[in-house]
């Protein structure tokens, strides 16, 4: 039986956000998925519209002393593309050294996790694409805007951005970044992303990791029959 939850897991909010999608099918799409809680998501709308589906690494820089605010946010790319808010890295007390420092440490976390998740295969093409963001949810809307920020830099076609669940404030403030916004439910009381699941365990990067491979066999076989 059904709680009052939108969503009975990330799959489920995949298959269901693939339906609007559908009108981006083939596959000269691009989802990039944000790791971890995108992927089984981005897996869903990938497999649905016949579209490659790769990872779009974001980390947050968060503040001294609490980790958990984020004062900017770095983006995996050619160069890696950085966003500080800063006024409130001024606020907070965060210095150009100490921006640098977290920017690097930031930077080996995004390569340690594109090799786990990628291994030797090269970032996708993004310049003359459509792409479409995808995310489990989203609570302030600051990671979602570095990573279509970095996006635009590198010319896509069409920028979409595409996600279950969503405050209609953040929603509003990311219209501006991208072509497009798909979003499910945009619930004007809006607590955390996983209240609106009823099953939001933690997806492991072995999940990751078996997702996209298994994306990349379907999109082989669409290839292929097309």
């Amino acid at each position: 039986m059904r709680s009052f939850s939108e969503f009975a897991d990330r799959r489920e909010a995949g298959r269901r956000l693939a339906e609007p999608l559908a009108r981006f099918s083939g596959p000269d799409t691009l989802v990039l998925a944000l790791p971890r809680g995108g992927v089984p998501v981005g897996f869903e709308v990938a497999r649905a519209l016949g579209a490659e589906l790769d990872v779009l690494v974001v980390r947050k820089i968060g503040a001294p002393f609490n980790q958990e605010l984020g004062i900017g946010a770095i983006v995996d790319g050619s160069p890696p593309q950085t966003m500080i808010n800063e006024e409130l890295a001024q606020t907070v007390g965060a210095t150009a050294e100490y921006v640098e420092l977290q920017k690097d440490k930031q930077l080996a976390e995004i390569e340690r996790r594109k090799r786990t998740y990628r291994g030797d295969r090269p970032n996708p093409k993004i310049a003359g694409r459509t792409v479409i963001v995808v995310d489990d949810g989203i609570a302030t809307g600051g990671t979602v805007k570095a990573a279509l920020r970095a996006l635009k830099a590198a010319y896509p076609a069409r920028l979409i951005l595409a996600v279950p669940v969503a405050p209609p404030d953040a929603l509003a403030e990311l219209g501006s970044e991208c072509d497009e916004v798909v979003c499910l439910e945009r619930p004007a009381l809006f607590y955390a992303v996983g209240t609106h699941y009823e099953d939001f365990t933690q997806t492991e990067d072995a999940e990751v990791v078996s997702l996209l491979a298994e994306a990349a066999k379907n999109v082989r076989a669409v290839t292929r029959a097309s």
